[in-house]
């Protein structure tokens, strides 16, 4: 079973208004796929284009403990979590 993190995904129900839905199946449609794609595209190419250092300032504001330093053990272990 393949555990990476680049192929792990998530499922989530989200509401729209139906102007919405109405204006993104029109720009699904003309880019020649369905509106699951289309949103799905749309949100990693946002999230891909997030700056780094506004995530950073996020976190440190508000999840002050990723501010505290790992042990060698801890600083290991993420390591392998994270494949390196």
């Amino acid at each position: 079973m393949d555990t990476s993190l680049s192929n792990a995904k998530r499922r989530k129900v989200i509401d729209i208004p139906e102007q919405t839905f109405r204006t993104l199946s029109v720009r699904a449609a003309a880019s020649g796929t369905n509106l699951k794609a289309f949103i799905e595209k749309m949100l990693v190419d946002y999230a891909d284009s997030a700056d780094d250092s506004h995530l950073y300032a996020y976190l440190c504001e508000k999840r002050p403990e990723g501010k505290d330093m790992l042990n060698e053990d801890e600083t290991k272990s993420f390591e392998d979590w994270l494949g390196l």
